[in-house]
């Protein structure tokens, strides 16, 4: 583990060396849930601004939280927009999901917004945490890309352009939205109608054909096992609140039966 909040692109590294992650949404806005997840082992945290329940103070504070377990912090943005990607970057995030992209020159814009210039058009400061504040300038002259790029497979149009969004650089994981791209197949909620499946196929072939790891989401740990059967490498199990509800729910009905 590193003693270090800032994960200073090993998730990258692990990704590219073909390692399955597996992680969990953070969507209650709180550090401690961050740190309660990253203390149970969690490869890396994703705190989802675009459904969960915060803005970016729980950026903030979730990277030192998560960061206080070498866990990195991921973030899903509320949109591709250079502005929205730029700030969570400049709280220390490790990687990016941008939802809702449907074609290549969209994820290829969206990446764009990474990465210090000459290589992207992110805004260049320093007094910020990704910079140590002002004390290491070291990421400004990168030449290699260390943010984790997520883009969504969700929509028809994303699924026909998978592999040529899998081909661009810097779009590191393909993450299939399953509830999502479901209801775009029009077999809502049926994640195991043969169309999903299909899907399904699809988007880890794309992956495993650039050397891009294949994302999904999983209501609970054995379905997250047999996506990393069928090829997924990058898994995150259900949310903070989703898994505090379950165990929850199971600890009533236990009780009271």
């Amino acid at each position: 583990m590193s003693t270090r909040p800032l994960d200073g692109g090993a998730l990258r590294r692990r990704l590219t060396a073909g390692e399955v992650t597996v992680g969990t949404f953070i969507g209650m806005a709180s550090a401690t849930a961050a740190e309660v997840c990253a203390a149970s082992g969690a490869d890396w945290v994703l705190i989802d601004l675009e459904h969960g329940s915060g803005g970016e103070d729980a950026v903030r504070d979730g990277v030192i939280a998560a960061g206080a377990y070498g866990v990195p912090t991921l973030v899903r943005v509320e949109s591709g927009e250079r502005i929205r990607i730029g700030r969570v970057l400049d709280q220390g995030a490790a990687g990016i999901m941008v939802p809702r992209l449907n074609t290549v020159t969209e994820a290829a814009q969206a990446v764009k917004h990474m990465l210090y210039p000459p290589y992207g058009d992110r805004g260049v400061a320093t007094y910020n945490r990704s910079c140590r504040w002002g004390m290491d300038r070291e990421p400004l002259g990168a030449q290699e890309q260390s943010t984790v790029g997520i883009i969504q497979i969700e929509t028809l149009d994303a699924l026909e352009s998978v592999e040529d969004i899998a081909a661009q650089d810097g779009v590191d994981v393909l993450f299939v939205g399953p509830l999502d791209l479901s209801y775009a197949l029009g077999v809502p909620l049926q994640l195991d109608s043969n169309a999903f499946q299909e899907a399904l196929q699809k988007v880890v072939a794309a992956a495993e054909r650039h050397n891009k790891a294949a994302g999904i989401l999983a209501v609970d740990g054995v379905v997250a096992a047999k996506y990393v059967q069928q090829g997924f490498r990058f898994v995150a199990i259900g949310s903070d609140s989703t898994i505090m509800a379950a165990a929850f729910r199971d600890a009533f009905d236990t009780a009271r039966n």
